[in-house]
């Protein structure tokens, strides 16, 4: 009884804060303020205040967790209204989700190998711009570690979602599809949740680029690795 309570306040604990950052986003928008990075250091703050472990935290944060799948299978409804989109435009769409993808894979290690770091850490950052579940299969199937893995993912959501919009406006982009392609490839889940701000298209676009990433860069993720070995 006492687990299940304390399982019930970590998950009211955590929507609560998301709830609260949410809504100082909404009133100043401004990148920093994005939810997920504030609600995570709010989260972290707190936790080691109260000297509260992971582990714990986490058996009422796993729920949280599992819905991760469920909310990446609903990106099918936009994904589906804006069909005819896809249609037209599959050619830019598939060649702007590989050069992303090639991009996304090789800069993170080629950086580590200037800046000599670790061999495994490099391993572990090739899968950064996946989604998490399958960054995890990737960095651990080709010898990395799948907690740098997780934390490497992280990274590359939240500075795309933080610089996305600043590169978008440097660079004149101006295009639905072109911003939702762009988040979709650098910053899988996190980008598509900023993609919504653009509409709908930019949130379809970037469900379709996060998706195709996955599938292409458990493909190529293994040779790219061959190349850093």
């Amino acid at each position: 009884m006492q687990h299940a309570l304390y399982t019930i306040i970590i998950i009211l604990f955590t929507v609560l804060v998301y709830f609260v950052m949410n809504k100082l986003y909404r009133r100043f928008s401004y990148p920093i303020f994005i939810p997920v990075l504030t609600s995570t250091i709010i989260i972290i703050v707190i936790l080691e205040l109260a000297h509260i472990p992971y582990t714990k935290y986490m058996t009422g944060g796993k729920w949280i967790n599992s819905l991760l799948g469920p909310a990446i299978v609903a990106l099918a409804f936009p994904l589906y209204n804006q069909r005819h989109i896809l249609k037209k435009y599959w050619f830019p769409i598939i060649t702007g989700v590989i050069v992303g993808l090639l991009s996304g894979m090789f800069t993170g290690p080629l950086l580590g190998e200037l800046i000599g770091i670790d061999q495994t850490l490099i391993l572990s950052i090739i899968p950064k711009s996946l989604t998490t579940p399958v960054a995890v299969q990737v960095a651990s199937g080709i010898g990395g570690s799948s907690a740098m893995a997780v934390v490497s993912v992280m990274i590359a959501g939240f500075t795309g979602v933080l610089l996305g919009p600043v590169i978008f406006k440097w660079t004149k982009i101006h295009s639905s599809i072109g911003k939702g392609i762009g988040l979709g490839c650098t910053s899988h889940a996190l980008g598509t949740a900023k993609s919504n701000e653009y509409g709908e298209v930019s949130f379809s676009m970037s469900s379709v680029s996060m998706t195709l990433c996955a599938v292409l860069g458990s493909i190529i993720g293994p040779i790219v690795a061959l190349v850093f070995s």
